[in-house]
């Protein structure tokens, strides 16, 4: 890390935050899908408001958290079984996180109409398709996003390359003579 960095002890923590900032968004993108479906079901503003900001801010919270676990080297590019894992205990976090909220914000007695254990089974197991729709999202934003921070961003300078070496390696298992997948070679 450059020294001045070292200078300032907010210098590290800064250029984690610049790199969350994909998983970041898509967590919040996520509540923002929640609210839109809330009110095209006609429910009331209060609650649909709750439930976009409730579900948003814990999946905005977790999808940051993996932009920044990503960048320290703890999950590889791509892989979806350890996002999965991830995801199979954040997800349905997030989930009961919500429907809390939205209960103590409409004033209803129970958070939940089924029992916990049921509850949490069915969040884990809709946290897969929640997992592929993410790692999908964050495959084609954190590569943009990391060529346009990594002049200032050590630690995104850093993940860029790995995503560099990665789309060596993907070249390298395709082999010469095929183009990647979606493009045709000119006849």
């Amino acid at each position: 890390m450059p020294a001045s960095s070292a200078l300032h002890p907010w210098g590290s923590a800064a250029v984690h935050l610049e790199v969350a900032v994909p998983g970041a968004a898509i967590g919040a993108v996520a509540g923002l899908f929640a609210t839109g479906v809330g009110m095209a079901a006609g429910l009331p503003a209060a609650m649909t408001g709750t439930a976009g900001l409730a579900l948003g801010l814990p999946l905005a919270v977790l999808g940051a958290a993996y932009s920044v676990l990503l960048a320290r080297g703890v999950f590889p590019i791509g892989a979806v079984a350890p996002l999965a894992l991830y995801w199979l205990l954040g997800f349905p976090a997030a989930q009961l996180f919500d429907a809390h909220m939205v209960a103590w914000v409409t004033g209803a007695g129970s958070a939940l109409r089924e029992p916990l254990p049921s509850f949490l089974l069915l969040q884990a197991m809709l946290s897969l398709g929640f997992t592929i729709g993410f790692l999908w999202l964050h495959e084609r934003t954190m590569p943009h996003w990391l060529m346009r921070v990594r002049g200032h961003n050590p630690v995104a300078e850093a993940l860029f390359q790995r995503y560099v070496e990665h789309a060596a390696h993907l070249q390298r298992r395709r082999g010469p003579g095929r183009a990647p997948r979606g493009r045709r070679r000119p006849d």
